[in-house]
């Protein structure tokens, strides 16, 4: 157990993360939909926590902000693992390996069901067989990759 793991941290509103961090902030970067802090724990390494409904969600409550689900830092030296809850550092038990191994299966499992749920229909009404239409342009571009990688 490290003895300098931090309880509280502060949240600053960026557009762009700064190069160098500051122990104790969580940098948000609403444009990004990114948060990115150092670990908690105090060993200096850069925590990136993407913002989308297949990673974390960010709450601001207009004073504090929280961030969900929970920090597993399993791929650090430190293996830290807490929630930022209302600028708190909650901090959470040490997970095993088959437990680290058993989220990582979940969070992969509910991306991938997150990312099946959001392919287009087909738009019959336009005419669109492929529903390009509905697609974002990153699912356009990446088609239009695999096809020419493909062809």
């Amino acid at each position: 157990m490290r003895v300098n793991r931090r309880m509280r941290i502060r949240h600053e509103f960026v557009e762009y993360v700064p190069r160098s961090l500051e122990e104790g902030v969580l940098y948000i970067s609403i444009p990004f939909a990114t948060a990115v802090h150092c670990c908690c724990c105090g060993c200096g390494e850069e925590v990136v926590t993407p913002i989308s409904p297949t990673d974390w969600s960010l709450t601001f409550d207009g004073e504090t902000v929280s961030l969900n689900p929970s920090i597993g830092n399993w791929s650090f030296a430190c293996e830290s693992h807490y929630w930022i809850r209302r600028n708190g550092v909650q901090w959470a038990e040490s997970w095993t390996a088959g437990q680290i191994a058993e989220g990582r299966m979940r969070h992969r499992a509910h991306k991938e069901s997150q990312a099946r749920a959001e392919r287009p229909v087909q738009d019959v009404r336009r005419g669109n067989a492929n529903g390009s239409a509905n697609r974002t342009l990153l699912q356009r571009i990446r088609s239009w990759l695999s096809r020419r990688r493909d062809g």
